[in-house]
């Protein structure tokens, strides 16, 4: 008589253990961000920079580390891709941070200047992207001048001096008025591009302060610059486009493309004509910009 075997249900696996994250990992993780805070740095152009966002784009655990050691240094990930590389921008706490007071003393003593800087970088975003769906497109490229954002910003400073006429405001703001109400103010009392005896534009004149703005924004790697017609002309990247959507949602950004100063047509963007521009300070010969 044989014996009966009786078969039991193999044992299932036991889950795999995730390697244990090692210092060499997290050194690569380090380097990461190291070439993210280099932000002129083209992936294209460094192997070894490729080669770690090949990494982070197919090993999640790795990905989460570079996540890790950026979050711990206070930066955002906005968009980590061949295109833009690995794009970080500072979170308000961070010690990468860059506070537009800073920004402003760097070449100016009057307080007030701090508004005129801040509106020239808000103005300039407002023109390299002034539809949603153009910081919705990979592949846009938004072009601006220098002397163009200084001629927008007159125009829409015209546009808000009109509305507080309406409005029977037109009288210095209160101070829980809206920041571009306080500023306009102070951009059109100051001189386009002021004098020098070798005809070189004043730091303080709102060309100046513009042309600041996009030599910082280039440094930066946001905007690169493409000729010297018209003050200055640059072109977008892609990281500018990434930082432009994390601030989109600014109501300062809102209320100048709320404006009307720049129409949207069939995907190409200008400044729309003054009604009577006898008196409106324009820039003369202002190049002003079009996108792509």
């Amino acid at each position: 008589m044989s014996e009966t075997v009786e078969w039991s249900e193999p044992e299932a696996a036991a889950p795999a253990v995730s390697a244990a994250v090692t210092p060499a990992d997290a050194a690569d993780a380090a380097r990461l961000v190291a070439f993210g805070l280099q932000p002129k740095l083209q992936p294209a152009r460094d192997q070894e920079y490729a080669e770690l966002l090949r990494r982070y784009r197919e090993d999640p655990p790795f990905a989460r580390l570079a996540d890790a050691v950026a979050a711990g240094l206070g930066l955002v990930v906005l968009e980590v891709s061949p295109r833009a590389g690995m794009a970080v921008t500072a979170a308000e706490d961070s010690v990468f941070a860059v506070r537009m007071g800073d920004y402003a003393r760097r070449t100016a003593a009057d307080s007030g200047d701090r508004f005129l800087h801040g509106l020239a970088h808000l103005a300039v975003a407002a023109m390299a992207f002034p539809r949603p769906e153009d910081l919705a497109d990979d592949g846009y490229i938004g072009r601006v001048t220098v002397n163009g954002v200084d001629a927008f910003v007159r125009q829409a400073c015209r546009r808000l001096e009109e509305r507080a006429d309406e409005q029977g405001m037109n009288t210095d703001p209160a101070t829980d008025a809206p920041g571009l109400e306080a500023a306009w103010r102070i951009w059109v009392r100051r001189s386009a591009t002021g004098a020098t005896k070798d005809a070189r534009r004043l730091a303080g004149s709102t060309t100046g302060i513009v042309g600041k703005a996009a030599a910082f924004l280039t440094d930066s790697g946001f905007l690169q610059r493409t000729g010297d017609d018209s003050g200055g002309t640059y072109r977008t990247t892609a990281r500018y486009q990434l930082q432009v959507r994390d601030m989109a949602g600014s109501a300062a950004m809102a209320e100048l493309l709320e404006l009307g100063v720049v129409p949207v047509t069939d995907g190409t963007a200008t400044l729309m004509p003054a009604e009577d521009t006898e008196d409106l300070e324009l820039v003369a010969d202002a190049g002003l910009p079009f996108h792509s």
